[in-house]
């Protein structure tokens, strides 16, 4: 299974440049989208719910003080299979435009960010898991726009 960096170096490759914000929002949509589509987790690190929404500590202390990220250190994004690929590609596709902004209020909109950091006030500091059981039961039961399916 390829790990957090392996997919934030992959993403980068087809970004170019990212914020290190932006980098966060969009493997965790990676992470939501191929348990939905592919029945998997595409890499074992957690993602937690933080005030500004969900991060993957690994990944964020590895890039820590860094606003913009043009590579990423020792990994290896071979290791991702086609599945995974294509995964990646599709959320690119529909979130690589957006801006870091959106993304983190999109985030916020989403029950499992949400349901992860019930009891805690706006901007307070939290670390939370955000549950792959709920990002799966979230994301599939949204329809082709975007909304939840009633």
């Amino acid at each position: 299974m390829p790990s957090v960096h392996d997919v934030a170096a992959y993403i980068v490759s087809r970004q170019k440049c990212v914020t290190a914000m932006k980098l966060q929002k969009l493997v965790y949509y990676c992470q939501a989208w191929s348990l939905v589509w592919d029945e998997r987790a595409l890499f074992p690190e957690p993602i937690e719910a933080w005030a500004n929404g969900p991060v993957v500590p690994e990944l964020y202390y590895a890039h820590q003080g860094e606003f913009e990220i043009r590579s990423i250190r020792d990994a290896h994004p071979e290791h991702i299979d086609k599945d995974g690929l294509d995964t990646i590609d599709a959320v690119l596709s529909a979130y690589g435009a957006c801006s870091a902004q959106r993304l983190s209020d999109l985030t916020h909109a989403e029950r499992p960010w949400r349901d992860a950091r019930a009891g805690l006030a706006d901007g307070e500091r939290g670390n939370r898991v955000i549950s792959l059981a709920s990002m799966e039961e979230y994301y599939s039961s949204l329809n082709a726009n975007g909304q939840e399916e009633s």
